[in-house]
């Protein structure tokens, strides 16, 4: 009996910037939401976080640290039930620290789903040794 093909199970938004590589998905749960039911933007903010550290990770091949947060826009709440996808690239690279650009989609209504972009950032990380210092970003 032939194989029906899979159906897309998740979506990619289609603006997406073709250099942009889904780095972390995660849903909130309640116990991320304030009164309202809107997810706390600290909370968002230590997942961009999470997500920003995986590409400079690779990058530099080694530990890093968050050494600045350039940019944060929050462009629409965030839900309980909202399935977010974080999706980032490399805008810099220096001697010691790796810039990235992340964007958070949210994927709602699984019975009709739509992609909404909740928020954006740009961060900077920089490589640092076992004693915590910096260190040169190793060239790939």
């Amino acid at each position: 009996m032939p194989v029906s093909p899979r159906p897309q199970t998740l979506l990619t938004p289609p603006e997406l910037h073709p250099d942009m590589e889904l780095v972390m998905r995660v849903m909130p749960m309640p116990k991320d939401a304030n009164g309202n039911g809107d997810i706390f933007g600290g909370w968002i903010m230590s997942q961009v976080d999470l997500a920003g550290c995986v590409l400079p990770g690779r990058v530099s091949r080694g530990r890093v640290t968050t050494v600045a947060v350039n940019e944060f826009i929050f462009r629409n709440a965030v839900s309980v039930g909202d399935l977010l996808s974080f999706y980032a690239r490399v805008e810099r690279i220096g001697n010691t620290s790796v810039t990235v650009h992340v964007e958070v989609w949210a994927e709602r209504q699984p019975a009709d789903p739509i992609l909404v972009k909740v928020t954006e950032a740009k961060a900077t990380y920089v490589a640092i040794d076992r004693d915590g210092r910096p260190r040169p970003v190793l060239s790939v």
